[in-house]
């Protein structure tokens, strides 16, 4: 008996045979062209201050955090990136929506 729990195979006589493990699907960071980034101006549940938040972002986290620190580093405040979405402390979606535009991302206002 193995020990892995393998679906859909309960023997085979072929001596030849191997076990498709499936696919690793290695994720892709999307061009900025296709990525739509919704831009969320929030302060619930941070003790009244305002945040800015960059939801919807496709791809890798080390790019994600690339993303962030640029983001940061343009608006002159500190941030971070919590369950895929990008943290900007202070209200910057005016500015952050023009920098995305000018590095080529589609965004959309969203939210309060």
């Amino acid at each position: 008996m193995c020990s892995k729990k393998r679906e859909g195979v309960v023997y085979s006589t072929d001596p030849d045979f191997k076990y498709n493990e499936g696919s690793v699907r290695e994720e892709i960071t999307l061009e900025p062209g296709r990525q739509l980034l919704y831009i969320w101006i929030d302060s619930k549940g941070r003790n009244g201050k305002t945040v800015t938040l960059i939801k919807g972002f496709k791809g890798i986290a080390d790019d994600l955090h690339l993303l962030a620190g640029e983001l940061k580093k343009h608006c002159g405040c500190g941030g971070s990136v919590k369950n895929g979405e990008i943290i900007i402390q202070g209200e910057f979606r005016d500015k952050i929506i023009n920098f995305l535009t000018g590095k080529g991302y589609k965004t959309k206002k969203a939210g309060g």
